[in-house]
C-alpha cells in the first residue's frame, strides 16, 4: 500500500487529489493549517480508515516529523495565493510559498519519500507568449509569482543536489467544485456564482475578451498523480485544457444576468494557454472535462456559494487598490 502525505490537502486542488489518492487505495495523511476557511472540503472523509489529518502550519512541521514515516510520495500544495495580498504582505508570501516549501522538502528527504510533487504555477511565466510551453522563459509580475517560482527552484536544487526523485506541477486556470469563494483577484467563479445567486451585476473585467486556459480541478488532481508515478525527475509539467475561453464565454454559460464591466488590471495577461504536449508525451495526461461540462457541473451545487461575499464595482475598486498602484508601474 502507498502512503502519500499531502500538504494543503483540505484546499481546493488538495482535497480533490485527497479524493483520488483514497479512491487509489493510498493511505493519506494531510497537513493543512486551514487558514483559507475551508474545513468542509474533507468532512466526507473524516471516519475514513486510511486518512489522516494534521492541522499545522508546515513552517512548524519538524525535519524529521513522523508524519513522514514510511511515505511514498509527498504532494506539496501548500501555500498562499492571489496577486494583491502579495504585493501588500510580500514577506508571508516568501515564508510560506518558499521557506516552507524547502521545510517540507527537507521532512521528506530525511524520511526517504520516493516522489515529491510540487504545485507550481502558470503565473510564474508571466505575460507569457501563448501557447505556452515549459521551456518559455520566466518572469515573475509580483510577490506571488517570485515566491512559488522560487519554491520550484528549492525543489529542483533539492532534486539535483540529494537525488530526492521530484517534479513540478504548472496549474494553468484551475475551476471546480470546492473552488475558493474569497478574493477580488481570486477565482471568477467565486465572484460570479455569488452575483448570480444574489441576481446582482456579474462584475467583468476590461471588455470580457481576455481568455484563461480554464482546467477541471479532478484533471488537474490526475496530473499530480501521474507526475508521481512518472519515471520522470526534475520536470515542470503545465497542465491545462489547451482550450482558452473567454470570460464573457463563461457570462453566457452563467445566464442572463446585468453585467457591469470593471477596469482592466495591470499585469494580468490578455491569454493564458498552456501548452501540454509534454505532460502528454511523458506523463500519458490529458484533460478530460470540457469547459461547459465543468460549469454545468457546478451549476449544479451552485448553493454551495451562498456564503461567499458579494463583490461589487465599489468593493472591487476598494480591494483591488494597491494592484493599479503598484503594477500599473511595470
Amino acid at each position: 500500500m502507498s502512503v502519500s502525505v499531502v500538504t494543503g490537502g483540505a484546499g481546493f486542488i488538495g482535497s480533490h487529489l485527497v479524493d483520488l489518492l483514497l479512491a487509489e487505495g493510498h493511505e493519506v495523511r494531510v497537513i493543512d493549517n486551514l487558514s483559507g476557511g475551508h474545513e468542509r472540503n474533507l468532512e466526507h472523509h473524516k471516519t475514513h480508515p486510511k486518512l489522516k489529518f494534521y492541522n499545522i502550519d508546515i513552517n512548524d512541521v519538524p525535519v524529521d516529523s513522523n508524519i513522514f514515516s514510511g511515505c511514498n510520495f509527498c504532494f506539496h500544495l501548500a501555500g498562499i495565493g492571489d496577486i494583491v495580498p502579495s504585493i501588500q504582505k510580500p514577506l508571508d508570501y516568501f515564508r510560506t510559498n518558499t521557506l516552507g516549501t524547502i521545510k517540507i522538502l527537507e521532512a521528506a528527504r530525511n524520511s526517504g519519500v520516493t516522489k515529491f510533487v510540487y504545485a507550481s504555477s502558470s503565473s510564474c511565466y508571466g505575460l507569457a507568449d501563448t501557447p505556452t510551453d515549459e521551456s518559455h522563459s520566466i518572469n515573475p509580475m509580483h510577490p506571488y509569482a517570485m515566491s512559488k517560482y522560487q519554491g520550484e527552484q528549492a525543489v529542483f536544487h533539492w532534486s539535483n543536489v540529494y537525488g530526492m526523485s521530484a517534479n513540478a506541477i504548472c496549474i494553468f486556470n484551475a475551476y471546480g467544485p470546492r473552488v475558493r469563494t474569497t478574493g477580488a483577484y481570486g477565482a471568477v467563479f467565486g465572484v460570479f456564482f455569488k452575483q448570480k445567486l444574489a441576481n446582482k451585476p456579474f462584475t467583468v473585467v476590461g471588455d470580457g475578451e481576455q481568455k484563461r486556459d480554464f482546467v477541471y480541478v479532478t484533471d488537474v488532481a490526475s496530473a499530480f498523480l501521474a507526475a508521481a508515478y512518472s519515471k520522470t525527475k526534475g520536470e515542470r509539467y503545465n497542465i491545462g485544457n489547451a482550450d482558452p475561453k473567454s470570460i464573457n464565454n463563461l457570462v453566457a454559460l452563467l445566464g442572463k444576468n446585468e453585467v457591469v464591466y470593471v477596469p482592466q488590471r495591470p499585469g494580468e495577461p490578455d491569454v493564458t494557454y498552456a501548452n501540454i504536449d509534454k505532460a502528454k508525451r511523458e506523463l500519458g495526461w490529458k484533460s478530460k472535462v470540457s469547459f461547459a461540462d465543468g460549469v454545468a457541473e457546478m451549476l449544479k451545487n451552485i448553493h454551495q456559494w451562498e456564503d461567499a461575499p458579494l463583490w461589487d464595482e465599489n468593493s472591487i475598486a476598494y480591494a483591488t487598490k494597491d494592484g493599479f498602484r503598484y503594477m500599473s508601474k511595470r
